[in-house]
C-alpha cells in the first residue's frame, strides 16, 4: 500500500491540475488578505469559495482520476497484491495530494501575513480543517461511485448529482421544511438536518466562530447555543469524521465483491 500511495502522490504532484489547484487557493487567499480591510471579511469570502469549490473539485477530480487510472488499477490487481492495498493506497494518495494543495494554498498566506499569531487564527484554522474534511468526504464518495459504476457517463452524472444535491438542493429542501413546519418547535429538527449535510455543517462551524450568527435570527441563536459549546464542536468534528469514514467503508465492501 505504501508504494502505491507514494507513486500516486508523486504522479499527482506533477499533475498540472494539482499545481493549478494549489496556486488558485494561494493567490486567492493572498489577494483577499491583501485587499480586505479586516481578516473576518477575507474569511467570509474564503468560506464561500471553499464551501462551493472544494466539494466540486474533489468530486470531479476524484472520479476522473479513478477512471483514468482504471487500467493501472486492474494491472496491479492481477499481481499478488491484496485488493484493499491497491484501492486504498491509490485513494489515500489522491486524497493526500488534494489535501496538501489546500493546506499549503490556505496556510502559507496565513503565515506570511501573520494571521497565525493573531486573534483571528482560530476561525482560519477551522476553515482549513473543514476544507480538508470536505476534500476527504467528496473525494471518497466520488471514488466509490467510480468503483461501483463502470459506465463513465453514468458515473460522472451520479457524482455531479451528489454534489448538486448536497451543495444546492438540500438547502432548498431544508428551508422549505422550516417554512412549512414553522408552527412547531424546530430546534432539534434543524440541528439534525444540519448534521446530515457535511457542507452545511462545515459552513456553520466557521460562521459561528465569528460575530455573524445574529444575522441568522432565532435559528442562529439556537445553532450558536449548541455549536458554540465544547460538546457541540466535538460532535460536529466527530460527525465529519463519520462522514469521512462512511464512503471508505462502502468502498471496502464494494471492492470485496466487485469483479474487476
Amino acid at each position: 500500500m505504501r508504494k502505491i500511495f507514494a507513486f500516486t502522490v508523486y504522479d499527482l504532484i506533477r499533475n498540472k491540475w494539482s499545481i493549478f489547484y494549489f496556486l488558485f487557493f494561494l493567490i486567492t487567499t493572498i489577494s483577499l488578505l491583501e485587499f480586505s480591510s479586516h481578516p473576518d471579511k477575507a474569511l467570509i469570502s474564503l468560506l464561500n469559495i471553499v464551501i462551493l469549490l472544494t466539494p466540486l473539485v474533489s468530486t470531479l477530480f476524484g472520479i476522473t482520476y479513478y477512471y483514468e487510472s482504471e487500467s493501472f488499477i486492474k494491472f496491479l490487481l492481477v499481481n499478488p497484491i491484496p485488493r484493499r492495498a491497491v484501492i486504498f493506497g491509490h485513494l489515500f494518495g489522491l486524497i493526500f495530494s488534494l489535501v496538501l494543495a489546500i493546506f499549503l494554498g490556505l496556510g502559507l498566506p496565513l503565515i506570511f501575513y501573520g494571521v497565525v499569531s493573531s486573534d483571528n487564527f482560530t476561525p482560519f484554522l477551522m476553515l482549513i480543517l473543514v476544507a480538508m474534511f470536505l476534500t476527504v468526504i467528496f473525494t471518497s464518495f466520488a471514488y466509490y461511485i467510480g468503483v461501483k459504476v463502470d459506465n463513465r457517463i453514468k458515473g460522472f452524472g451520479y457524482a455531479i448529482l451528489l454534489w448538486l444535491f448536497l451543495a444546492v438542493i438540500y438547502d432548498g429542501i431544508f428551508l422549505l421544511l422550516l417554512f412549512l413546519l414553522q408552527d412547531y418547535p424546530l430546534e432539534k429538527f434543524a440541528l439534525t438536518l444540519t448534521f446530515l449535510n457535511p457542507i452545511d455543517l462545515s459552513r456553520l462551524l466557521i460562521i459561528l466562530r465569528l460575530d455573524f450568527a445574529a444575522l441568522l435570527g432565532y435559528t442562529g441563536a439556537v445553532f450558536r447555543k449548541f455549536f458554540g459549546t465544547s460538546l457541540g464542536i466535538f460532535l460536529s468534528l466527530f460527525s465529519l469524521i463519520i462522514w469521512s469514514l462512511l464512503p471508505m467503508l462502502l468502498i471496502r465492501l464494494k471492492v470485496r465483491k466487485k469483479d474487476f
